[in-house]
């Protein structure tokens, strides 16, 4: 399978962009309802003004959601980062006392076969 440019389409980030799409008709959907029960409790409004609310609010619904997202994206890689940097910091301890006893054991053995 390739894209429109011939370039080969790689399945996973095919997924996550079906996903992304669905994710937003769902937040859209509920933005919806939750526009349509809001106006309903606004019973002096005219057909014309309902609509305008319901769009305000289900534009505003979904506009909040992607905010929302992008923060927890954002906290995601930050996280990712502390979690590398930290990882890389314990990998880094572990070989140099990896190394700093290998160093001591042949000490200690070099040390026992020259003493005999």
């Amino acid at each position: 399978m390739t894209a429109m440019d011939d370039r080969p389409l790689d399945p996973g980030s095919l997924v996550s962009e079906l996903e992304g799409h669905l994710l937003i008709e769902a937040t859209r959907a509920e933005g919806r309802a939750e526009a349509a029960r809001f106006a309903r409790s606004l019973p002096w409004l005219t057909d014309t003004q309902r609509e305008e609310v319901e769009d305000a609010y289900a534009d505003n619904h979904l506009a909040l959601a992607r905010r929302s997202w992008e923060r927890t994206a954002r906290r995601g890689r930050e996280l990712r980062a502390e979690y590398e940097a930290a990882y890389h910091a314990l990998r880094r301890r572990l070989c140099t006392a990896f190394l700093l006893g290998a160093v001591v054991l042949a000490v200690v053995t070099l040390g026992s076969v020259g003493a005999r």
